[in-house]
């Protein structure tokens, strides 16, 4: 005798409570996709803060004028930490003289900070600043500017683009003559288009 197999109902997917709760999650990501195309500014949320200390501490300028970060609140800024004795900041400062000239009228400001000790390099930092002819503000990072800053990695050159609501769009380690230029003018660019 033959075992007849008995019919299962078949349980349909596409329910239409499915339906509906899939076309209002793409109806929501559509939404989301729209509104984020149409900012017209990036978001610059999910680059870190930079901290407090590095903006409101006042640091020793080359030209005797204190220099103070929270001053540029609200600009583009480019911090550069750099010394006297390195080879690669030697190297650097030039391409940071023709980027402060192309960029400043743009609306980005320069610093560079020496992480030298101010009492014994001064007359060397204004030597400097005059052999190279450095046009934006040099002074010194405070220590403790300098070890925020760096968090960790101690080798100069190295360079920092901050955003108008202060936060670390780019940093930048070390000087490489092909490399480090053009990385430096297009996040720059970068910043300028939505920072």
């Amino acid at each position: 005798m033959a075992i007849k197999k008995q019919d299962t109902p078949r349980i349909k997917f596409w329910t239409p409570l499915r339906v509906v709760t899939t076309l209002i999650v793409l109806a929501l990501l559509a939404a989301f996709g729209v509104s984020s195309c149409n900012s017209g500014r990036s978001n610059n949320a999910h680059l870190p803060i930079v901290p407090s200390v590095v903006f409101d501490t006042e640091m020793q300028a080359a030209n005797g004028n204190p220099i103070k970060l929270a001053n540029y609140s609200g600009k583009i800024l480019f911090v550069n930490l750099w010394a006297t004795w390195c080879g690669p900041c030697r190297m650097e400062t030039p391409e940071l003289v023709r980027l402060h000239q192309e960029y400043q009228p743009r609306g980005v400001e320069f610093v560079g900070l020496s992480t030298e000790d101010p009492n014994t390099s001064g007359q060397k930092v204004r030597d400097f600043v005059t052999q190279y002819n450095v046009a934006y503000p040099v002074g010194w990072a405070t220590r403790e500017v300098a070890l925020t800053l760096m968090q960790g990695k101690t080798t100069i050159p190295q360079s920092y683009i901050i955003t108008r609501d202060g936060r670390l769009f780019k940093k930048i380690d070390g000087f490489h003559p092909r490399r480090t230029p053009p990385e430096l003018k297009k996040a720059l660019e970068d910043v300028l288009a939505g920072g």
